[in-house]
């Protein structure tokens, strides 16, 4: 395995960041991860097993393969939102046209309605008028009495108005 030391079973924290491409904390963190504790030589020096290597790797590239479906997961759902925006800003917008569309007639109809209304109400007090006119008009020719030879007597007329 190239950049492991000529103690072929112990690899060193530097040659782990080489071939990891991480830094101490995420070996750090691997460790932890992989509950493995790291050994120290005769001279303090700090190395791992070529087993213990294998089991970081393992774990280095499950995080990364983590947070790359972390990722794609995060696209994925900005992509959905952005969609979503999109058919709610449409919907809204042909919703709105529809509405405007249908209530543009209804000025009209209401101007026709408020004339209509206007119109009704002065056709009512005609037929008041008329129909005072036509009581005042009965009135008067009930006043009148047939006498012989088509001769006629106007008696007293009775008005309530």
């Amino acid at each position: 395995m190239p950049g492991i030391t000529e103690k072929a079973d112990k690899i060193t924290p530097q040659e782990i960041r080489e071939m990891l491409g991480v830094d101490n904390r995420e070996i750090v963190n691997l460790c932890r991860q992989a509950k493995i504790t790291p050994k120290k030589n005769l001279s303090g020096q700090i190395y791992f097993s070529k087993k213990e290597f294998e089991i970081l790797r393992k774990v280095s590239n499950e995080a990364k393969t983590n947070a790359l479906a972390v990722t794609e997961q995060k696209a994925v759902i900005n992509n959905l939102i952005t969609r979503l925006d999109s058919i709610e800003k449409n919907l809204t917008t042909s919703i709105a046209k529809t509405i405007d569309e249908k209530l543009d007639g209804m000025d009209e109809v209401v101007v026709e309605l408020i004339r209509c209304k206007t119109e009704n109400e002065n056709l009512k007090q005609k037929i008041n008028e008329l129909n005072k006119e036509n009581y005042y008009l009965k009135n008067s020719l009930n006043s009148y009495k047939p006498l012989a030879l088509g001769l006629y007597v106007k008696k007293e007329e009775e008005f309530l108005m």
